[in-house]
């Protein structure tokens, strides 16, 4: 594409943004929306995709503060740059309320707008992973509406009376629900399911014969699946995105333009989805594993010499001495990644063993299909047959990849640990291993593949710089990368103050700093006219506050945890729209993607800074090998995330334009030290006042 070509696709972008945002009420020009939606179209026009000897990259990260439009920037300038290259924009988030929010009012509106503007209508569509949906097949071999309480043990756990009985009840209820035309969709049933229970018929990739199955043109989640191969725009979120690379379920990430929105949880995500793991006290399925076996080959001549038994008797041996090694509770992580000598022949042997029963599962697996296409009579038996080998050949990888982490060890090391809990007088005890740079992954496996694509977020910068994120998203460094801080609409030094109260007692002090911020938190509660928002950094500080609130203010205080989130919203809404004080006590998942404008939240508490000590094995991990090299964590992790979650929870405040609201912090740490001074920095420019006990 020469420099006019690109100039010219990068301005048609932009024009389609200008012409929405001039014909849709609501919507008013904003310098920083448009500077957003200038740099996305000049991004996606430069990428080149599809086959090329030396492709162009480009990848831009904005930071688009509360109240920017940012979906309304990118999505207009993407889809129109998107069906003049006649490819396909991916749209991934990180929460299920944003997708919602595209899905049904950003997209349908933008919808119109465009095919007037285009001249071309275009097709948008939600993608989720295979177990959100029923596998048909999986609810037949149970039994379906004529299923009876002789335990079909799915989940290789022998279930009480009364979740067997709750089980049999929810098999038959989704089985009537079929008859009645359900899509075969987890959640657009009228109550969701016990997770357990719906484990039994989710659809899984390892017992999936796809085509040769003899319900697939009736299979729920490929009917969902078909619906994507007409769409312009299809909606994932970043767990699918990534668990998808190189699966083809999703378009192939070179040959279409891709959106990353509440990108900051992109790090996290990363971690988890290369994070392994292997059950060492649930182990009866070991016990049934060689019959499952034989049966199925007996049943389509398929016998071979392999010794199935013997391979699973010493697999469950050496489960079950790894077991004995991390009886004790809680987690006991290995320090430097080096796995203790005593555990090393047992996790050996496990790779072994599961290794070679894997391969024969999967012969087994590859037979069954070349029986289904050479006698088609017989599809149905082979089928189920297959969904058997299924369940094992899922376990089975599992254990294969998880003693392979475990085994590993190079110059940066893995994150290693038992983890014991004892639950309702059962011991499960589990051992783990992970990467520890999130940075690593992502750079490997994720932008090794993307040509073009926007990362966006309210909360990318942390004190005052794009650099933590950078690092953490493996974009470090990279000359494709550009990036652009958006500033929020909001007028913070007239809608808003950020007053930092000085207690008498350092916050390192605990007990006493503790006791003190409760005493000034319930004198400030006494002045809540509305709403209000108190943001704790722990269950037990919470708690602390909780018992402390007299009467009087235990009638208008609402706590996360003692009822459901969306019961608890709705009581906040209810009382402060009859003109009455409410105030939500809450945590963590509270201080982001909580939107409550107005009179809802005219005042954010902030109970302490908050600091995540590396106490999870995998921050544990990482500190330790920052340390182990001559670098600093708490500097190049820890500052840095909390100021990320700081600003987080100081948006909770300002919402609109309108809003009037305050927010107060109790830990003087945010003005006198330089960690605290370097946070602040990367906050929105409220009117600072200072407040001493």
């Amino acid at each position: 594409m020469n420099f006019d070509e690109l100039t010219a696709l990068s301005q048609s972008g932009l024009d389609a943004f200008e012409k929405m945002v001039s014909t849709t009420s609501g919507f008013r020009q904003r310098v920083g929306q448009h500077d957003m939606a200038k740099l996305v179209s000049e991004t996606l026009a430069r990428a080149d995709l599809g086959e090329h000897p030396t492709p162009t990259k480009a990848i831009a990260v904005i930071q688009a503060g509360t109240g920017v439009g940012k979906s309304a920037a990118y999505a207009s300038t993407a889809i129109a740059i998107a069906l003049q290259r006649k490819t396909r924009v991916l749209i991934s988030t990180a929460t299920v309320a944003l997708q919602e929010q595209l899905m049904h009012k950003d997209l349908p509106q933008l919808a119109n707008h465009l095919t007037e503007h285009l001249g071309q209508p275009f097709v948008f569509a939600l993608a989720k992973g295979r177990g959100r949906y029923v596998c048909k097949i999986k609810l037949d071999q149970l039994g379906g509406e004529s299923y009876t309480p002789d335990w079909v043990d799915m989940e290789n756990a022998s279930p009480t009376a009364e979740v067997q009985q709750r089980r049999v009840k929810f098999l038959r209820h989704i089985a009537s629900l079929l008859e009645q035309h359900w899509d075969g969709d987890r959640d657009t049933l009228p109550e969701t399911p016990d997770a357990s229970d719906w484990a039994t018929v989710a659809a899984e990739r390892h017992t999936c014969t796809a085509r040769h199955c003899p319900r697939f043109q009736e299979c729920a989640y490929y009917q969902a699946r078909a619906k994507l191969v007409d769409a312009h725009v299809i909606i994932a979120n970043h767990d699918l995105v990534l668990a998808s690379l190189g699966m083809k379920s999703l378009p192939d990430l070179d040959k279409c333009l891709v959106i990353f929105d509440e990108g900051h949880h992109l790090p996290a995500v990363a971690l988890d989805q290369f994070a392994s793991s292997m059950d060492l006290t649930n182990l009866r399925w070991l016990d049934r594993l060689p019959k499952t076996v034989i049966e199925v080959a007996n049943a389509l001549h398929l016998l071979g010499e392999a010794d199935v038994t013997s391979a699973a008797h010493l697999l469950k041996e050496a489960l079950t001495q790894l077991a004995r090694e991390g009886r004790n509770t809680g987690t006991q992580r290995f320090a430097n990644g080096l796995l203790p000598e005593t555990l090393h022949e047992p996790v050996a042997q496990v790779q072994k063993q599961a290794t070679a029963i894997a391969s024969i599962v999967e012969t087994l697996g590859a037979e069954i299909k070349t029986v289904v296409k050479e006698e088609p009579q017989r599809a149905k038996e082979c089928v189920q047959h297959y969904v058997s080998l299924g369940s094992l050949s899922q376990r089975l990888s599992g254990l294969v990849e998880t003693a392979r982490l475990l085994l590993e060890h190079g110059e940066q090391p893995l994150a290693k640990w038992f983890q014991v809990d004892a639950n309702g007088g059962y011991l499960t005890i589990g051992l783990h291993a992970c990467p520890i740079v999130p940075g690593d992954l992502l750079r490997q496996f994720l932008w090794s593949q993307v040509r073009g694509a926007i990362v966006t977020s309210a909360s990318l910068t942390s004190c005052g710089s794009f650099d933590y994120f950078l690092r953490e998203a493996g974009l470090s460094n990279n000359p494709n990368v550009e990036t652009l801080e958006v500033a929020s609409p909001f007028d913070y030094t007239t809608q808003g103050t950020l007053t930092v109260v000085h207690t008498p007692s350092d916050p390192k002090q605990a007990d006493d700093y503790n006791r003190e911020m409760v005493n000034a938190l319930l004198q400030d509660l006494l002045q809540v006219p509305h709403g209000a928002l108190v943001l704790f950094t722990s269950r037990a500080q919470m708690r602390l506050a909780t018992d402390a609130l007299p009467s009087t203010l235990q009638e208008i205080v609402l706590v996360q945890g003692q009822q459901s989130r969306t019961r608890l919203l709705a009581a906040h809404k209810k009382r402060v729209e009859a003109g009455l004080p409410s105030v939500i006590f809450g945590m963590q998942s509270f201080g982001e993607g909580l939107d409550l404008p107005g009179t809802l939240c005219e005042t954010v508490f902030i109970a302490k800074l908050p600091f995540a000590p590396p106490s999870e094995p995998v921050d544990e991990a990482r500190a330790e090998w920052l340390r182990t090299v001559g670098r600093d964590p708490f500097s190049e992790l820890v500052i840095p995330a909390t100021g990320i979650k700081l600003l987080q929870w100081t948006g909770r405040a300002i919402r609109t334009e309108d809003d009037k609201a305050a927010v107060i912090c109790y830990d003087k740490r945010l003005i006198l030290q330089g960690y605290g001074r370097r946070m602040l920095k990367g906050l929105p420019p409220y009117r600072i006042l200072e407040r001493k006990l």
